[in-house]
């Protein structure tokens, strides 16, 4: 048990405590704001405030901590012991930062509240990051520096006690397209026929060969998919597209009855959930993701209560409001599509807090570090490149006991055109992260 000083307890704090003390470093803490009995406990002590008592552990609060404007805070980098940090504290602190604060602004998203600047696809970049300022994205530092606050806070007192969480290791799967070229509708068919034929004469040889039976469509990779994850179905999360379709959500029917068919056999294996379309984000369309967490459950005949977001599409809060009210529990949307790494600075699954009504919610956050549309359609890397990126950034996870995830698709597994390679980096990628997650090294 860890006391913890402050003169009040406000929202930000203790969501920020619970998530650093009880989910990373795994250890009970109580608040207290009386300072006398503080001074009296013989308890680990951590005093949160603006007044230094006795020889207590002393952590100064940065102003964000207090904060209720939502505007953008001037955060100034801090240097300690040959690395970078932010939210400083002050001199009689025992570190020079606010670690609370700093994890707080990172898995909060505050920054994403009031950047203006957006993608292409009205998306927050991570150009506009502080962490990518600050050259931190490939580093869950969220979990870093818990680690070094309960290292701090050890040698401090000695008694204490933080318990190893094992490294988690999730492979999930988006569903956009569940075909190339098969079950398309026969207006879909004949369109895409006919521009093939004109635009492109080997594609179309190809898929008349499918559409004949005389040759397996290029996006079937089920059975690929299982044999690789064979033994380890319970790590594995499939995304399967419902919406309709649309400019960005070009999908299979959910009407299709081999489509259904597919989402029923693929979760007799795996876990599922719904990757709600690109037009469940738009303006004026929220409740299209309960409609198609509906067509999901339908075709399931369950609950689903597991989400990523069509094109990585976030707008903070309220696209994670729509999906509390549509009944989502856990979302799996936080990442990047252009870079690889830790966007929310963390990775723990976390509860997403809501900045704008200063309120912890039941929405499960669990981040993504890796997509293989980052290596190709981003970075050009080749696949040994993608394959080092990865090795790395899952190593960094191994050492602060984290969770990774990587999201790759059935259509890039298949080893052609731009994916020749990466079939090979994807199996390595299973095998290295089923076996750590397993217990073994190789």
């Amino acid at each position: 048990m860890i006391l913890i000083y402050v003169k009040k307890v406000n929202p930000r704090i203790e969501y920020i405590s619970k998530l650093i003390f009880n989910q990373i470093l795994q250890t009970e803490i109580a608040f207290s704001t009386n300072s006398s009995e503080f001074r009296k406990s013989d308890l680990p002590k951590l005093n949160y405030s603006t007044d230094k008592f006795d020889d207590e552990f002393y952590i100064k609060p940065h102003r964000l901590m207090f904060s209720r404007a939502m505007i953008k805070p001037n955060i100034e980098p801090v240097w300690y012991e040959g690395n970078k940090y932010f939210c400083e504290s002050s001199q009689d602190s025992d570190l020079p930062f606010d670690p609370l604060a700093a994890s707080f602004y990172l898995v909060s998203r505050h920054e994403e509240y009031t950047e203006t600047v957006r993608d292409h696809l009205d998306r927050f970049h991570a150009k506009q990051s502080i962490l990518t300022k600050y050259d931190l994205l490939k580093k869950p530092v969220v979990n870093i520096w818990a680690k070094l606050l309960g290292e701090k806070l050890k040698e401090r007192y000695p008694v204490l006690e933080f318990t190893e969480t094992p490294f988690r290791f999730i492979s999930t799967i988006d569903i956009d397209n569940a075909w190339a070229y098969k079950n398309k509708g026969t207006m879909r068919e004949s369109a895409n026929l006919l521009r093939s034929f004109i635009k492109n004469r080997a594609e179309y040889k190809e898929r008349m060969k499918v559409l004949r039976g005389k040759a397996k469509d290029p996006y079937d990779t089920y059975e690929y998919l299982d044999s690789v994850f064979n033994g380890n179905e319970d790590k594995v999360l499939f995304f399967f597209l419902l919406g309709d379709y649309a400019r960005y959500d070009k999908n299979i029917s959910h009407k299709n009855t081999q489509y259904q068919k597919l989402i029923r056999d693929i979760r007799k294996k795996y876990k599922v959930g719904i990757h709600p379309s690109f037009a469940s984000s738009k303006k004026g369309n929220r409740k299209k993701t309960g409609v198609e967490r509906a067509r999901l459950e339908s075709i399931l005949g369950e609950e689903v209560d597991k989400s990523r977001q069509h094109f990585l599409r976030i707008q903070f809060p309220k696209s994670y409001r729509r999906l509390i009210k549509s009944g989502i529990l856990e979302d799996y949307t936080m990442g990047y599509s252009c870079v690889s790494g830790f966007r929310a600075g963390i990775c723990t699954p976390y509860y997403f807090y809501d900045v704008e009504r200063e309120t912890t919610t039941n929405l499960l956050i669990t981040p993504f570090q890796i997509l293989d549309g980052t290596f190709t359609h981003y970075q050009q890397l080749k696949p040994e490149q993608a394959w080092e990126e990865i090795k790395g950034i899952m190593t960094e996870v191994k050492k602060v006991g984290g969770t990774f995830v990587s999201v790759w698709h059935n259509e890039t597994v298949n080893n052609k055109g731009i994916w020749k390679g990466f079939q090979t980096v994807f199996e390595e990628m299973n095998r290295l992260g089923f076996a750590w997650a397993n217990g073994k090294e190789n």
